[in-house]
C-alpha cells in the first residue's frame, strides 16, 4: 500500500474517533441540560483537541520488519508398488496351538426349513410381490400376539450343531 493510501486512511480513522469524541461530549452536556450555544462550543472544542491529539501521534514505521517469505514445493518420497505377500496373510501370523473360530466350513446337509442358512441365499429371497403380499397380510391380521420362536431358535441351533460334529 502506498503512503498516501495509508495517510488518509489513518486521517479517516482519526477525524472518526473525534467526531464521536465530540458527540459523546456534546451528549453528556444536553444531558446536563446545557443551552445550546455552549454545547456546540464544547462539541467543537473537544473535536478539535481530539482530532490535534490523536494527529500529533507519529506511527513507527517498519519497528518488526517481516522478512520476505516464499514456501517450499513439498516434497514427496516416491514409493514402490505395493503389494500383498504370502507373509502377509493372517493364516500364518497366528499361532499354531489358537482356538480361533473360523467360519469357512460348509453344512454338509442343508434342511428346506433352515432359517439360518437361507438368511443369505439370493435364491430364498422372496419377490417385491411377495414382500407386499406379506407386509399386507401382517398389517391386515387382527391377532397382534407376537408368536414365540424360542423353540424353533433352539432347533435350528441343534441343527447346526448336529451338521457341524
Amino acid at each position: 500500500m502506498d503512503e498516501t493510501a495509508t495517510q488518509r486512511i489513518e486521517l479517516s480513522i482519526d477525524t472518526l474517533a473525534a467526531l464521536l469524541y465530540a458527540a459523546g461530549t456534546a451528549a453528556v452536556l444536553l444531558l446536563l441540560d446545557a443551552s445550546g450555544g455552549y454545547v456546540a462550543v464544547a462539541a467543537a472544542i473537544a473535536f478539535g483537541g481530539c482530532l490535534y491529539g490523536l494527529r500529533s501521534i507519529e506511527p513507527e514505521y517498519e519497528a518488526f520488519r517481516i522478512a520476505d517469505f516464499e514456501p517450499s514445493e513439498p516434497e514427496f518420497e516416491e514409493l514402490g508398488e505395493l503389494l500383498l505377500t504370502d507373509e502377509d496373510r493372517l493364516a500364518e501370523q497366528l499361532p499354531e496351538d489358537d482356538d480361533a473360530l473360523l467360519l469357512d466350513d460348509v453344512l454338509a446337509e442343508i434342511s428346506p426349513d433352515s432359517r439360518v442358512v437361507r438368511l443369505f441365499d439370493r435364491h430364498a429371497m422372496p419377490t417385491p410381490g411377495q414382500l407386499k403380499a406379506r407386509i399386507d397380510r401382517h398389517i391386515g391380521e387382527r391377532d397382534s400376539t407376537a408368536p414365540d420362536a424360542s423353540q424353533a431358535l433352539h432347533d435350528a441351533l441343534a441343527e447346526l450343531r448336529r451338521s457341524l460334529g
